[in-house]
């Protein structure tokens, strides 16, 4: 038997030896999922058993080998929600939340917005979404079967209307009806495979990162779909990659049809997202 502590300092050292992304968080993570516990419990625990500690050193070799700590797991956490991951869905980042947080607010005060998620994944932003503005009227799409499955597990029971399939075709019976587009699409060029983390590039499915030499295909989809879907004065958002600051702003102009397009950073400062708002004639603007 071996005492927590000892345990953790041991998953440490090991984690950072491998390089992971925050050895000391992903070991407390792990101790915590092993000891079947919240992490902000760990400070009840003594000991492991003996059990417990061959589980804990199974699961802390594997995040060395590369795997995200998220699949050892099988859980993510989302803002205000828990979600079911692993093997074939990307996995939500901590930069998305901004995103989703800045849509909620412009959300606020609106009795039953129509809201569609593009490129849904895992469904982390539409089950926040979900939790947080209760009396949304909620439609998703995904494409990737597997995606689709945990979404579809995600989104059990929250009235979330979830479908599989393209999101270039998706939804026209909601034409003009929407009040906010929200997506976070695949957008790294595939020039840069090379300096990608290998622990996304060898886990995070394909489909969900990749898109076209600028990375930037999928955007200009989500730019299209928007332009059908919003009402006047409607909202989209969409994530990009740092370096797309400028570029992602640019296939939003170049669509037409929308105003106020502008960037927005994350919680360290980085571009992170674009948004626009639907042209409206002679409407002044809101909430940009």
């Amino acid at each position: 038997m071996s005492t927590a502590s000892q345990a953790l300092a041991a998953a440490t050292r090991t984690l950072a030896a491998a390089g992971t992304a925050s050895p000391a968080a992903e070991a407390r993570t792990l101790l915590a999922h092993v000891a079947g516990i919240e992490p902000n419990q760990l400070f009840r625990l003594s000991a492991l058993d003996e059990e417990q500690a061959a589980r804990l050193d199974e699961l802390v070799a594997r995040r060395a080998e590369g795997i995200p700590v998220q699949h050892l797991t099988g859980e993510a956490f989302f803002r205000t929600v828990r979600l079911e991951v692993g093997p074939g869905v990307f996995v939500p980042r901590p930069e998305t939340e901004v995103m989703t947080g800045w849509a909620l607010e412009h959300l606020a005060g609106q009795q039953a917005p129509v809201v569609v998620e593009l490129c849904a994944g895992s469904g982390a932003i539409s089950k926040a979404i979900a939790a947080e503005h209760p009396g949304a009227v909620q439609y998703a799409v995904e494409l990737d079967e597997t995606a689709f499955d945990w979404a579809r597990r995600n989104l059990a029971g929250t009235g979330v209307d979830l479908r599989q399939g393209d999101m270039a075709e998706a939804f026209a019976e909601l034409d003009g009806r929407v009040d906010l587009v929200i997506a976070n699409p695949p957008y790294i060029p595939l020039e840069a495979w090379e300096s990608v983390a290998t622990d996304v590039r060898d886990h995070d499915p394909a489909l969900a990162l990749w898109s076209g030499d600028d990375g930037l295909d999928a955007t200009r989809v989500v730019a299209r779909v928007a332009a059908r879907l919003l009402r006047p004065g409607g909202l989209v958002c969409s994530e990009h990659a740092e370096v797309q600051e400028q570029s992602a702003v640019e296939v939003f102009v170049e669509q037409g049809g929308f105003e106020q397009v502008q960037d927005h950073t994350d919680l360290a400062g980085r571009p992170r997202f674009v948004s626009a708002r639907r042209w409206e004639a002679g409407v002044a603007g809101w909430g940009a």
